[in-house]
């Protein structure tokens, strides 16, 4: 499963891009990666929130994912 990184979760990471290892547990739903990329990542912890978006639609915590699926991690973004 590729995770796509944006803003703040990118700097988390460390990279633009996260391939969840297929010798783990991929997660199953939205729920599953947010808790995943918190255990993962603990910075994650940190943020207010984050958004998810599933093949290029955003996605709530009960949508199923499957391993060809694409996420993309989209922090809150502030400015001005």
């Amino acid at each position: 499963m590729d995770v796509l990184l944006f803003g703040i979760a990118k700097d988390i990471v460390g990279k633009s891009e996260y391939q969840v290892p297929t010798d783990e547990n991929i997660p199953k739903s939205v729920k599953e990666i947010k808790d995943y990329m918190v255990k993962k990542f603990p910075d994650f912890g940190k943020l207010s929130s984050f958004a998810v978006a599933v093949n290029s639609e955003y996605a709530e915590d009960d949508v199923l994912l499957t391993r060809n699926d694409e996420v993309a991690i989209i922090p809150p973004v502030s400015g001005g």
